[in-house]
């Protein structure tokens, strides 16, 4: 007999596995790269000459966002200087939105390369830019291995674009 006591529901994993490879098998960030007519329906918060800039639909925490380039490209060694450069100053400018609409107060940065490393899409170079707080780590995530993420992803996309629109 399964005791449901200890079992912690995750439907939305679904959701997430289902979502690594976007519309039959299409990459999710090519996907959203293609289709800026749904930018607010797949949380694209931006998008610059050569890059743009996604929340994250499955976070660590409230306000983790994707910085990718348009070139469907693992190989850092392949994006050229432009996209390079796009890609930093995109950072610099969601870190400085994320601190000033929903007050981070520091930030992780990271490029995972390959399946090995953690890249849940290793295709598709990505940088991730996870906002963090003081406090904000937790029992449930060390022994529970779960996050709790304070918002749902709607509103932060909201307030972070207003806050886009209003700079």
């Amino acid at each position: 007999m399964v005791d449901y006591n200890k079992n912690l529901w995750a439907p939305w994993r679904m959701e997430y596995i289902g979502q690594l490879n976007g519309p039959k098998g299409v990459c999710f960030l090519c996907h959203a790269r293609d289709n800026p007519q749904d930018d607010s329906t797949n949380y694209v918060l931006c998008r610059g000459k050569t890059c743009y800039v996604i929340l994250n639909r499955f976070p660590y925490t409230t306000g983790h966002m994707l910085i990718a380039p348009y070139n469907h490209e693992c190989d850092l060694e392949k994006l050229g200087d432009d996209t390079l450069l796009e890609m930093m100053q995109l950072l610099r400018r969601m870190k400085g939105l994320v601190e000033k609409v929903i007050r981070a107060e520091g930030f992780n940065v990271g490029i995972n390369f390959c399946q090995c490393a953690g890249a849940g899409l290793p295709d598709h170079l990505h940088l991730h830019l996870v906002p963090r707080w003081s406090g904000d780590t937790n029992f449930m995530s060390v022994i529970g291995e779960v996050r709790v993420i304070p918002e749902a992803i709607d509103r932060t996309y909201e307030k972070l674009k207003s806050g886009l629109e209003g700079a």
